[in-house]
């Protein structure tokens, strides 16, 4: 065996602590464990996992992409934009959302990479997302500019 499908990840079988761990948990894990423990805070790992996290989904459109982002509480997405080479996601509910303000900062980067890894098997093409707003950084919501070429 090479890994771990996402199949794989639902057999849950804690019989007193259930599926659920505390937020804070994920976001020591990110922003404590990865952002301050790896170079470049993190961001070319977060890329990688995202990616292949995005790969693994199982889902076969961009809408039932949007709506695992909500089913696994990663935040509550919505494409606001839309054009020949360009989709805007917004994401509200995201993780970092109470955080501290940081300006300039924004630390959803695997977020926008599972919507990068998802898309790009979904369309079949090379897809880049870029994080354009954070809640992080004094945002009313975390957003991605999805873009790919012919």
């Amino acid at each position: 065996m090479n890994g771990f499908s996402f199949e794989d990840l639902k057999m849950i079988h804690r019989t007193r602590l259930g599926k659920e761990v505390p937020l804070e948990l994920f976001r020591a894990i990110r922003l404590i464990g990865m952002r301050e423990a790896l170079p470049l805070e993190g961001k070319g790992t977060t890329a990688s996992i995202g990616r292949k996290i995005g790969e693994s989904l199982p889902v076969s459109t961009e809408e039932e992409l949007l709506d695992m982002f909500a089913t696994l509480q990663i935040g509550l997405p919505r494409v606001t934009h839309r054009d020949k080479h360009l989709i805007k996601i917004v994401v509200d509910d995201c993780f970092c959302k109470g955080l501290p303000v940081l300006e300039e900062k924004k630390v959803c980067d695997l977020e926008g990479a599972i919507l990068e890894g998802a898309l790009g098997r979904i369309m079949n093409r090379k897809v880049t997302v870029r994080e354009t707003k954070c809640n992080v950084s004094g945002d009313e919501h975390c957003e991605y500019e999805v873009r790919w070429y012919d």
